[in-house]
């Protein structure tokens, strides 16, 4: 039996791509048109079979949130004159219980339509091994007992010795997909790339090698994760994620490199190495 592999990207509207490319047909087209156009309209406008992996709200995993994106009946629960960003641990139990609530129901429509691939939860650097931290990623099970759901880790600790075994261990208990990364390495966030299957669902996520960029302040995502990655390393990457898919019932391959077209040019460049409609 083949198991099956998908391949996306993770931005289809970065100005580098609608502005700076000649991907899309026109630089004119609206919001609904390049959506159409990259085979992505949300529910009734997607294909059958289309799935959309779903980034969590970084309230969730630990970031700092402006005190106006969440939500009102949460909100009401902050001290009045309080930091402009909201901190989880900043919200009484009852308020976290209503903010996981509000986020469950949020995803609830394209659960019911059959098109919610994982909720990735991408935690921060500062995130690191603890009893706190693994009681967090316990708690994501208990939380979205209905969705698949995906952890991908910015600090290398969690995947080095000794604490390796462990993590992954973990996460295989609570099903929860470990994110194999691909990205430069020798930095405190750089993560090694393990190639593991922890759940149902297998994660590559390519995030290219721009070294010089990889820490670099006061740039956007698409200046970070700037790199094209050339068909002799999409060939190495071909039968590793083969290895992957044959432990998995299914396999999410995302491209994260998103300046201009080079994730959308990768994209199809590994789906016609692996054979992926």
């Amino acid at each position: 039996m083949k198991h099956r592999i998908r391949i996306g990207t993770a931005s289809w509207t970065d100005p580098t791509l609608t502005k700076e490319t000649d991907w899309y047909p026109k630089r004119s087209m609206s919001a609904e048109e390049r959506l159409r156009f990259y085979a992505a309209r949300w529910l009734a406008r997607t294909p059958d079979e289309f799935l959309f992996d779903i980034k969590a709200f970084g309230l969730f995993t630990g970031h700092g949130v402006k005190r106006e994106a969440v939500w009102p009946d949460v909100a009401e629960a902050l001290p009045d004159g309080g930091k402009p960003n909201v901190y989880l641990d900043h919200l009484p139990v009852e308020a976290v219980d209503l903010a996981w609530e509000h986020f469950r129901q949020a995803l609830m429509p394209l659960h019911s339509a059959g098109k919610l691939g994982a909720v990735f939860f991408q935690f921060p650097p500062w995130f690191r091994p603890s009893r706190r931290s693994r009681a967090i990623l316990h708690e994501l099970a208990e939380r979205l007992p209905d969705y698949d759901l995906a952890v991908e880790f910015r600090h290398a600790s969690w995947l080095a010795e000794p604490d390796r075994a462990r993590t992954l261990d973990l996460l295989e208990r609570h099903r929860l997909a470990h994110t194999c990364v691909d990205e430069p390495q020798g930095f405190p966030t750089s993560v090694p790339p393990v190639l593991a299957v922890t759940a149902p669902l297998a994660v590559p996520r390519l995030h290219g090698h721009n070294e010089e960029n990889w820490e670099r302040k006061g740039i956007t995502p698409a200046e970070r994760f700037r790199y094209l990655y050339s068909p002799q390393e999409l060939e190495a990457w071909a039968p590793r994620i083969e290895d992957l898919a044959t432990n998995a019932r299914e396999t999410h391959v995302l491209f994260n490199n998103c300046y201009r077209d080079y994730g959308v040019r990768n994209a199809a460049q590994l789906a016609a190495l692996l054979d992926v409609a």
